[in-house]
């Protein structure tokens, strides 16, 4: 009678602990962006000005789209440190294998992802096979990969292609185009994630390795898939970057690397892994790109940038480290 007991007070909390990070992630993270736009109304309209997040708002897609990379990553419990890496070297192939030339983009966009595919496999293998640490894993990965750009580029920018530059870059009425690169990658990781399978054991082993492994599942596999599929997302959002930017350079991907994991914590995704929310992600990289905005436009130079993303991930931890729980809970714990 006891076991049963406390197996319904586990259930109980289980119950009322699972919706409030959802809620928590959410709600948080879309309250500071409203703040902030309305602070940006009052104090530097210009960041907020129609113009100003019509030029912004390609940038945000691009975070969004490494965060969500990223998010599958620490959704394993683990980090992906050469995101800077495998954007910079998409970034290069696609404006440097092209050279201009139309007709080879779609060759240079198959050698990018091929590029991705083999450096998501290396870090999979890696963290899941080889049992290295994810971070050494991945900035040995990320030394490889800035590796090849220097081969790839010799160090030298160059222009992208039209066609590129038409697909990335362009708008339809009067949206850009990387919204809606971004929209089909946010709605098809949200399907598989919460109405899968697939994603239900993918988020079961990020949250008990042990667990998972000791009722059959395929823990190993499901690690390489998420360093495989970040790297994928990493090497679309340099494509696209390639075609944003007239002339990027070799080192693009650099400014990436920190936001990437910035708008995972803001999202609400536990460091320590299991459940993930892609669209509070989605919605934190817009806040961290309106902050950068903002700060811009009140003064504070592009050099800070960085100590501003550092400050946010610092704010985000904080916040989601203080753990929610309801009336009930508290009750049915005193009753235990």
């Amino acid at each position: 009678m006891s076991q049963a007991v406390d197996t319904t007070n586990g259930l109980m909390q289980r119950r009322t602990l699972l919706p409030y990070p959802l809620a928590k992630g959410f709600v948080t993270v879309a309250a500071s962006l409203i703040v902030l736009i309305m602070i940006s109304l009052v104090l530097a309209p210009s960041a907020v000005s129609l113009g100003a997040l019509k030029g912004s708002l390609p940038f945000a897609c691009l975070i969004a789209l490494v965060g969500l990379g990223q998010l599958l990553v620490v959704q394993q419990g683990g980090f992906d440190l050469s995101v800077a890496g495998a954007v910079s070297l998409a970034v290069v192939v696609a404006t440097h294998y092209p050279n201009g030339d139309n007709a080879q983009l779609l060759p240079a966009v198959l050698i990018a992802f091929g590029f991705a595919l083999a450096a998501g496999v290396l870090n999979g293998f890696l963290v899941g096979f080889v049992k290295l640490n994810a971070v050494i894993a991945t900035i040995g990965t990320n030394a490889l990969l800035y590796g090849m750009v220097f081969v790839v580029s010799g160090g030298v920018p160059r222009i992208t292609t039209p066609l590129l530059a038409g697909i990335a870059g362009g708008q339809t009425f009067g949206i850009p185009h990387a919204v809606f690169f971004l929209a089909a990658v946010l709605v098809v990781m949200t399907f598989v994630l919460k109405k899968t399978v697939i994603g239900r054991r993918f988020e079961a082993i990020g949250a008990n390795p042990l667990a998972a492994r000791a009722v059959g599942l395929n823990v190993r596999t499901h690690q390489m898939m998420a360093y495989v599929c970040a790297q994928l997302l990493c090497c679309l959002a340099g494509i696209l970057l390639a075609g944003i930017t007239r002339e990027p350079t070799a080192f693009q991907g650099d400014p990436l690397l920190l936001p990437s994991v910035a708008v995972v914590v803001l999202g609400g995704t536990s460091l320590l892994g299991g459940r993930g929310f892609p669209i509070s992600t989605v919605i934190a990289a817009l806040f961290l790109n309106q902050l950068s905005q903002f700060a811009l436009a009140v003064g504070v130079p592009y050099s800070a940038q960085t100590i501003i993303q550092a400050l946010a991930l610092g704010f985000g931890i904080a916040v989601y480290s203080v753990r929610w729980t309801s009336n009930t809970t508290k009750t049915a714990t005193k009753e235990d």
